[in-house]
């Protein structure tokens, strides 16, 4: 399986002012499979260490954070010479070694030769907060699911790639039948690794959802295991809710839906818990398509998306017989699993502001307003067959963006006022 965040993993190997790395990433998204074989692939050298597997390592950085110590330790626990030019250091699930976080604010300031990177679920070590954080000490990278580039990869769709990658909109355009599939294949299946795993060995649907749903309740009980108990209530309604608030024609959240009379300051943490261990996608209304963004940006309205289609798919009993009928699945409960699909591939590059904009009165929409390098693009989802973007339109020629995008099934086109990209060719043919 071909992960391209491995890309940026080996730009942080070269560069000459690199920090350590903390990668971060809900459950099960593939964190440990991508560092071990990036370690296995490009050093010589290589120690992993899974905090929460080796209990006797736990308390590794209790007493102080003397590098020369903390090495030793660590090279007669893998049997490994540690060499600073060559042996990559992994923390795994760092989040249950005390004080392990802070300690790589050492590495940094005392040992920035050594190659360390750290990886844990967000679901401990978001609140892991104790002890300080290394504010400033530290690189990031976000790993998420399979992108739809990277689902086509493990279907041995190289070529495919290569054409989209190019730009060559004539032979993508052949192939948009087969395009159409796949992308079909991935609203249901998603880009778990362990999901997409299972489909390209198998071709098995129900083994498909029987792992989405293993997935699924593995979170709920993280939930109980990771989350302050006064809230743990809050976080399940507010999960469980997600279905229901995208298949509403206007999919802002509403917290009406969870409950009768609730209101915000109920659920604020139980969603931003939820956001920060990175199984929500949050996009906020914005009022002005200026830049930056963020100025313009409504905080108490929004909308949320999960983290992976296929995930949210499974939660709302999306049927398998809806991938063989046309273009159905695409329609399904409001179009909902097309906007996350746009979400999902939008939110891979990390820097983006994504938003979406309404009048005052909340009767036109554009679904995605986003700002790239300073830049601010309208994006409009079509998920049928119908184009008419009214609204669209509308705000177009009110802001008059320098680009303006309509993602859709249609083959690429240029009009003089936007340009109609494919779903399946979106998140490539805007690098």
């Amino acid at each position: 399986m071909y992960r391209e965040q491995i890309e940026n993993l080996k730009k942080w190997k070269e560069d000459k002012f690199r920090k350590p790395l903390i990668v971060r990433g809900a459950r099960q998204v593939g964190k440990t499979w991508l560092l071990q074989e990036f370690g296995r692939k490009y050093y010589t050298g290589f120690v992993y260490v899974n905090f929460e597997e080796t209990p006797a390592l736990q308390s590794l950085f209790v007493s102080d954070f003397n590098i020369e110590r903390i090495l030793t330790v660590l090279g007669i626990h893998s049997q490994t010479t540690i060499r600073a030019d060559d042996t990559l250091i992994v923390f795994d699930e760092i989040q249950s070694a005390e004080r392990g976080v802070t300690s790589l604010k050492y590495f940094c300031e005392n040992a920035p030769q050594y190659h360390v990177i750290a990886a844990g679920s967000l679901l401990g070590m978001g609140l892991h907060s104790q002890h300080s954080f290394p504010v400033g000490k530290v690189d990031f990278l976000d790993l998420r699911p399979l992108s739809f580039t990277e689902f086509l990869l493990s279907q041995n769709e190289k070529q495919l790639v290569e054409a989209i990658n190019a730009k060559d909109w004539g032979i993508v355009s052949i192939f948009s039948g087969k395009l159409k599939d796949y992308l079909r294949y991935y609203l249901y299946i998603g880009g778990m690794p362990e999901v997409v795993d299972a489909f390209s060995q198998t071709r098995d649907w129900q083994i498909v959802r029987r792992i989405q749903n293993r997935i699924l309740n593995s979170y709920e009980g993280d939930f109980s295991k990771h989350a302050p108990k006064e809230i743990v209530p809050r976080i399940r309604m507010v999960w469980q809710s997600i279905p229901s608030q995208l298949a509403k024609e206007n999919k802002k959240f509403v917290y009406g839906v969870l409950r009768e009379g609730a209101r915000a300051k109920e659920f604020e943490l139980a969603i931003q818990w939820l956001t920060d261990c990175g199984l929500l996608l949050k996009s906020h209304r914005v009022s002005k398509p200026g830049n930056p963004l963020s100025a313009y940006q409504d905080s108490s309205v929004f909308k949320i998306f999960l983290h992976d289609v296929g995930l949210l798919g499974a939660m709302a009993g999306l049927n398998v017989r809806t991938i063989i009928e046309g273009d159905e699945i695409f329609t399904e409960f409001k179009g909902a699993l097309t906007e996350q699909f746009v979400m999902q591939q939008l939110r891979l590059n990390s820097a983006l502001y994504i938003g979406y904009w309404t009048n005052e009165r909340s009767t036109i929409e554009v679904d995605f307003v986003i700002q790239d390098e300073g830049e601010v693009i309208p994006i409009e989802v079509k998920s049928g067959e119908n184009l008419k973007a009214k609204s669209f339109r509308l705000f177009c020629e009110k802001y008059k963006p320098s680009k303006a995008i309509r993602t859709s099934l249609s083959d690429y086109k240029e009009e003089s006022w936007m340009v109609n990209i494919p779903l399946y060719a979106l998140a490539v043919s805007r690098k």
